[in-house]
């Protein structure tokens, strides 16, 4: 007589799938790690092109009103997108005897104690009364 052939049934231990799970779950914690700093790194790279934003436009108001800063630090703050932008303004001489033209440096902070710089702009302005078209009579 011929033995039936018996079924053997193969599965998977409790040992090998606890392995498993523990390496999806390391997996998706480093997913979610990583995910979590990417969306840091986008803010931050917001907050500085902002602020870049604001230093360039301050550097365009001047500009723009012809104004000629006085030598020396102001210190003033802007509203942009909805956030209030503190920022420090130093103007300096350059070495033109007839002080046509000066250097502006824009610090950008998100603090009001300005201690974390976000962005910085150096711009050079010249003066414009010098800059006035002349009429030349006959």
């Amino acid at each position: 007589m011929n033995k039936p052939p018996t079924k053997t049934a193969r599965g998977f231990t409790l040992i090998e799938v606890m392995v498993a799970l523990a390496i999806i779950a390391i997996a998706l914690a480093s997913l979610i790690k990583a995910s979590g700093s990417h969306t840091n790194a986008a803010g931050y790279l917001k907050s500085k092109t902002l602020a870049h934003y604001v230093a360039m436009n301050e550097i365009a108001k001047i500009q723009i009103d012809e104004s000629w800063p006085n030598i020396g630090e102001l210190k003033k703050s802007t509203e942009m997108a909805g956030v209030e932008w503190f920022w420090v303004r130093s103007v300096k001489k350059l070495n033109d005897d007839n002080d046509y033209i000066r250097s502006l440096k824009f610090s950008v902070y998100l603090d009001e104690e300005r201690q974390q710089n976000l962005a910085q702009v150096e711009s050079y302005i010249a003066n414009p009364a010098n800059n006035q078209a002349q009429t030349i009579t006959n």
